[in-house]
């Protein structure tokens, strides 16, 4: 039997019901679901270390956890304190009066091309 650095995980492995032990075998890999199979750990033994494997994961999960919300904390109150530069005082801004519709225009006359020449004045001719 190997050595378990934890001995309350034992403890623990004996308190598991059938199908907790199931849940914790099926997600045992790697070392630890060989040496089961080849006999070299306890059934109990095998399940302690899953145990403790898992709690250690967890430990370290929670404390990458704080370490991120602390972050995020930072970069919220960096977010919420005003800038260091003093902003140029801004100029209260007058309410816009209200536009009236304006009248409708006449249409424009059309303009003849600039390369047209102007048409000759031609004299009238005395009566008719």
């Amino acid at each position: 039997m190997t050595k378990i650095s934890k001995p309350e995980y034992l403890s623990k492995v004996k308190l598991l019901t059938k199908e907790e032990t199931e849940r914790l075998l099926s997600r045992m890999g790697g070392k630890l679901d060989r040496r089961l199979e080849k006999n070299k750990l306890s059934r109990e033994d095998a399940l302690a270390l899953q145990l403790e494997l898992e709690d250690e994961q967890l430990q370290e999960w929670r404390k990458m956890m704080r370490i991120l919300k602390k972050k995020e904390e930072v970069k919220k109150q960096e977010k919420a304190k005003p800038s260091s530069k003093p902003k140029a005082p801004s100029k209260t801004k007058t309410p816009a009066k209200a536009k009236t519709p304006a009248k409708a225009k006449a249409p424009a006359k059309a303009k003849p091309p600039l390369n047209a020449k102007a048409p000759l004045k031609t004299k009238a001719e005395p009566g008719k």
